[in-house]
């Protein structure tokens, strides 16, 4: 049992940090910029609440930290009452957020000069990951810190690798992206063509899913985007996140991203369509106008 902190209860901080309370039995402090969020969890799941980062972060193991985005991170971090101000030395900071390889550098080098670990973990499987534990987690940092933060990540987590130095867990949620809407367009594609034919889609799918069509999109989503139904995942509002730090990063390096590019404003018109909202299977949405 170690003391842990969770910082970000949303969607999937919730699920979260409630599997390590119940399956990896730890001691857990929850902060949430919305405390009744916080009181709800205690409620359910038992542990504590604390009313800022810095003080859910004090004395504590380790501080697990899952937020929107850069600016939300460096302010839930770096502010004089964020994490960094009350970890304490040896400990170990581990993001979930998805945020941007150059953040992740940043606060790597802010918390070893001032004695604690980082190490940079964001997640995939979506909610529906999160709340039955069995995400994905994708690393960087230092092999220490990292074995010792993986006893705790298994709590959620059916997969959990080390990629490689500061910022490259955030690197490989961007390859992690960028293969997900390539997929997700052609799948679109595929079944908007297939309903044009008049095909028979359950046939179609039980006979191309067990070639190499085979995708964990199709199997997962391919029901609900013929029927045209969008309320199963990932929202469309944080896939445009994502992209544009795969689009960032990639303008950084000289990375060509043609199809990325496209989906992305793809996207962007599915949120004029009202589909923020949508998850990302809403792709199909915009050919069936």
């Amino acid at each position: 049992m170690a003391k842990v902190a969770f910082v970000g209860l949303g969607v999937m901080g919730y699920p979260m940090a409630g599997h390590l309370q119940t399956k990896g039995g730890h001691d857990v402090t929850v902060f949430n910029r919305t405390a009744a969020k916080a009181e709800k969890w205690v409620s359910q799941y038992g542990g504590k609440s604390a009313p800022t980062p810095q003080k859910a972060a004090h004395s504590q193991d380790f501080v697990m930290v899952c937020v929107g985005n850069d600016n939300d991170l460096r302010q839930v971090m770096l502010d004089p009452d964020g994490v960094f101000a009350g970890v304490r030395q040896g400990a170990i900071v581990v993001d979930h957020t998805t945020a941007s390889a150059e953040i992740a550098r940043e606060l790597h080098a802010e918390a070893k000069a001032r004695g604690f670990d980082f190490v940079d973990a964001p997640v995939s499987g979506g909610q529906a990951g999160a709340e039955n534990g069995v995400l994905t987690v994708m690393c960087g940092g230092e092999a220490g810190p990292f074995a010792q933060a993986e006893k705790v990540i298994a709590a959620y987590a059916r997969a959990c690798n080390l990629i490689g130095a500061s910022g490259s867990g955030q690197l490989a949620k961007m390859v992690n992206q960028i293969c997900i809407a390539g997929v997700v367009q052609g799948l679109a594609e595929a079944l908007h063509f297939a309903q044009k034919a008049e095909l028979d889609i359950e046939k179609l799918v039980a006979t191309i899913s067990k070639g190499a069509a085979q995708s964990w999109q199709m199997e997962n989503r391919y029901k609900t985007m013929a029927a045209g139904k969008f309320d199963f995942g990932f929202a469309v509002d944080w896939m445009r996140k994502d992209l544009a730090i795969c689009l960032t990063e990639a303008r950084r390096t000289g990375a060509h991203l043609p199809l990325t590019a496209l989906v992305d404003q793809f996207y962007s018109q599915v949120q004029k369509m009202g589909g923020r909202r949508w998850d990302t299977s809403s792709l199909i949405a915009l050919l069936q106008r």
